[in-house]
């Protein structure tokens, strides 16, 4: 049964065709994949969830892809929401939790999107995927393309921590390496291939969010359908966070969750934080950074083409955006492993210190439920920040 209807913009709101090979649209803005909702209700009953597979396809009939063939699963979603009362008590929190997205397949949350868009282009027929990446997506862009038997090409920048590559090497892709950022990797990928090569670019295709907003709707479920208060989501290219705001409106429309909508917090680098700049000047949408510089290699992403999907974001929720330096978000690293036996990867640690500085402001109340997201494990990152620690 397929409940997937069409694509639309998310600016323009031109209508496309779930059943073409799309990118952005003619206006230049970011794609949704559109369902019809009233027949998800009525085929998908939040009871029936326990009985599911423990992954982020349990969801299926929100997702994309519509021939179960042509799902590439590697048990990817579903991960763990962890109450964290030492790390609570440390900052002044009851309510702490951490969503540990480093016990996906690759160790990070990039299984979740590259898995939603790589199966669709299993689905449209595709046999060559190819992206710009500052680290994880590489990775699991190549596992999932391996696993669809598909040549993957991956350009990164030279200064990507070596576990990232040889992660993708391992799994068979092609690697092409950059000077500059992941902004430079996308635009040198571009001159290497042709219209053969599916390219999954963050947000470039309509899919990858798909991925990625199963995030909110796992909340949900796991929060027993009442959202928490505040979310605070390391923010790169920010499809997670928009991911999730698409997750809690079809969620609604279903009557699985009420109006209410948690605080979204978006959090970056002070080396490169460019819609932390663009939502404190008020802007709807965010320049490039210039000279992005951070150890956090998610974090380091100049221009992201769904900013002002994120900006509309952290204002309709009443949210805000912080950015930390990169010696708050090494001992976020460490805080967290103090108290909670997971290493986070950096980002995590910046979310960490975002908390900390959110409580100490007084944006977040000590009995607010405040999730962090640790996107990736900081197993992938121990050869750039291990003389940090």
């Amino acid at each position: 049964m397929k409940f997937l209807t069409h694509i639309e913009c998310t600016k323009c709101e031109k209508k496309y065709s779930d059943e073409e090979v799309l990118y952005l649209c003619e206006c230049g803005a970011p794609l949704f994949a559109k369902y019809d909702m009233d027949k998800v209700k009525d085929h998908l009953k939040k009871e029936d969830l326990p009985g599911r597979t423990p992954d982020m396809w349990r969801y299926r009939e929100m997702m994309p892809v519509t021939n179960e063939k042509n799902i590439l699963n590697l048990g990817e979603g579903y991960t763990p929401l962890f109450h964290t009362k030492s790390l609570g008590r440390e900052i002044g929190l009851n309510n702490l939790y951490l969503k540990d997205e480093g016990l996906n397949p690759t160790a990070s949350f990039k299984a979740r999107g590259l898995g939603a868009a790589i199966s669709k282009a299993n689905e449209l027929g595709m046999k060559k995927i190819c992206l710009p990446t500052a680290g994880n997506a590489g990775g699991a862009a190549a596992a999932y393309g391996a696993l669809g038997g598909m040549e993957v090409i991956i350009s990164m920048p030279e200064t990507t921590p070596e576990t990232f590559k040889a992660e993708a090497k391992a799994l068979g892709a092609k690697l092409l390496f950059v000077d500059g950022s992941i902004v430079d990797a996308g635009k040198f990928l571009k001159t290497k291939i042709d219209d053969s090569w599916y390219d999954v670019s963050t947000l470039k295709e309509p899919y990858r969010v798909e991925g990625k907003k199963t995030m909110g709707i796992e909340l949900a479920e796991q929060f027993n359908w009442e959202l928490p208060d505040v979310i605070v989501y390391p923010t790169g290219g920010g499809t997670g966070l928009i991911g999730m705001w698409k997750a809690f409106a079809e969620m609604e429309s279903m009557g699985w969750i009420s109006s209410f909508r948690p605080r979204m917090v978006s959090v970056q680098a002070e080396g490169c934080a460019p819609i932390i700049k663009a939502f404190h000047d008020g802007k709807e949408a965010a320049p490039e950074w210039q000279d992005p510089s951070t150890v956090a290699a998610g974090l380091r992403v100049p221009k992201a083409v769904g900013d002002f999907l994120m900006l509309r974001a952290l204002r309709e929720s009443g949210g805000t955006a912080v950015s930390v330096s990169d010696d708050e978000l090494i001992k976020g690293v460490k805080t967290i492993g103090k108290h909670t036996g997971i290493f986070a990867a950096p980002e995590g640690g910046a979310a960490l210190a975002a908390v900390e500085r959110l409580k100490d402001s007084g944006d977040i109340s000590e009995n607010d439920r405040v999730v962090v997201f640790i996107t990736g494990s900081g197993l992938k990152y121990t050869d750039t920040i291990s003389n940090l620690l």
